[in-house]
């Protein structure tokens, strides 16, 4: 089912959150973009500022955190491969869970999809829960709703703690 609606080539929104803790994250998620938005099938419609926040998981430095909404030609598995690809290209290693990392792409919303296999579930699972994800999401698409729940960026965003989120001064 999911092939026969999104076979046609008619482009596909989709959301992905940037972050990188590790190096100079501001140059590596700026690269990251360029990268992603030179990918055939793939056109950066907006971009969101950068932000800091405090890290979760094991102790680490903090995060820079942004997101991008794209215009795709591909299928939901070929954009996560696609950003899995771009992870390691910059050198991410996959170690420990919630561990600081160089680079993290993360796959947040396709469309009004809702979809849940072994390894992609969209929209993202933990996406309402975190502010990080939600502030510069909100930022760039207030008005898109989360099919899971049904509302919309903004008003998801109302109902977390945003005290350690900042605003990248000079983005």
């Amino acid at each position: 089912m999911l092939k026969a609606r999104y076979a046609e080539a008619k482009p596909r929104r989709s959301a992905v959150a940037l972050g990188s803790n590790i190096g100079d994250s501001q140059t590596i998620l700026e690269a990251a973009i360029e990268t992603l938005a030179q990918t055939p099938g793939i056109v950066l419609e907006a971009r969101s500022n950068w932000y800091q926040t405090k890290a979760v998981g094991p102790p680490q430095p903090d995060y820079l955190n942004g997101c991008v909404i794209l215009q795709v030609e591909i299928l939901p598995q070929q954009l996560l491969e696609t950003l899995l690809a771009i992870e390691q290209q910059f050198g991410r290693v996959r170690q420990e869970r919630w561990g600081p990392r160089i680079l993290d792409l993360d796959l947040l919303l396709f469309d009004d999809i809702i979809l849940d296999t072994p390894n992609l579930q969209i929209p993202h699972p933990r996406m309402r829960d975190r502010a990080f994800v939600l502030v510069p999401l909100a930022e760039i698409a207030p008005d898109w709703i989360e099919p899971v729940s049904g509302y919309v960026i903004k008003e998801l965003l109302k109902e977390v703690d945003c005290s350690d989120v900042h605003l990248l001064m000079g983005n």
